[in-house]
């Protein structure tokens, strides 16, 4: 597998607050990584920046062979090629969820309305909403708005796809559906990383799961090492606490 995401050094402040301190971050193609850590640690920053919704300044992020570069160069390539579904679901309310799906390939990729509704519905189908297509997002449960939001970052056909605390918003019951559907992403193969602290969906589909602690990563292993032999204290503090509730 090749490298599709390369961090080296990242640097992010925000006035005198030290965000990201010198991560180093390689991601391969296919891989499925879980980030996760305490609140304030970094982890909604660093997926931020790898599609230039946060600058940075210092280091060097590539992304399929693109470098962003401080001032923007190379962000609109990468976010074509990049998906990402936030804690809120961000849907625009005055549209239905079929256009909500087609407004960025019509907008961006200067696709064909049919194409960009072909695509919208195969997407939604995929994520299990397709009958919700022609009704607006208040119509939805929280649940069925996050998979949409997915459905969405889909019709962009993305390399990569983001998840910032997707499930974070959501009531307890809601979670699993989310998670059953981000599961059939990863069964496809795609690159992924997700901010959670959903530590079954962990277990069950990352590759490595990453620990982030004062903007570090100090801690990275497939699932079973990470949670049957952490070897950094703070992962074994932040665990602990975590499978405690």
């Amino acid at each position: 597998m090749d490298d599709v995401i390369q961090m080296v050094g990242v640097e992010k402040w925000y006035d005198k607050a030290h965000i990201l301190k010198g991560v180093n971050l390689t991601v391969k193609r296919g891989e499925h990584l879980v980030l996760c850590g305490p609140s304030g640690s970094g982890k909604s920053t660093l997926i931020r920046c790898i599609n230039y919704l946060e600058k940075t300044q210092g280091g060097k992020i590539m992304v399929n062979g693109v470098e962003l570069g401080t001032h923007g160069k190379g962000a609109e390539k990468v976010r074509n090629d990049v998906g990402m579904v936030f804690q809120q679901f961000n849907l625009f309310p005055h549209l239905t969820v079929l256009e909500n799906c087609m407004l960025a390939p019509r907008r961006v990729q200067k696709v064909k309305a049919s194409e960009a509704k072909e695509r919208a519905m195969r997407y939604l189908s995929r994520v299990k909403v397709a009958d919700q297509a022609h009704k607006y997002p208040a119509q939805l449960s929280g649940g069925q708005q996050q998979r949409v939001a997915i459905a969405r970052a889909l019709c962009m056909d993305p390399k990569i796809m983001l998840f910032d605390e997707p499930t974070s918003a959501l009531d307890p019951e809601m979670v699993k559906e989310v998670l059953d559907t981000m599961i059939g992403l990863a069964d496809d193969g795609i690159t992924m990383i997700c901010v959670t602290h959903e530590m079954g969906f962990a277990k069950s589909v990352a590759h490595r799961v990453l620990f982030m602690d004062g903007g570090q990563i100090i801690e990275s292993s497939p699932p079973k090492e990470f949670f049957s032999a952490p070897s950094h204290p703070r992962t074994q503090a932040f665990l602990a606490q975590i499978l405690a509730h």
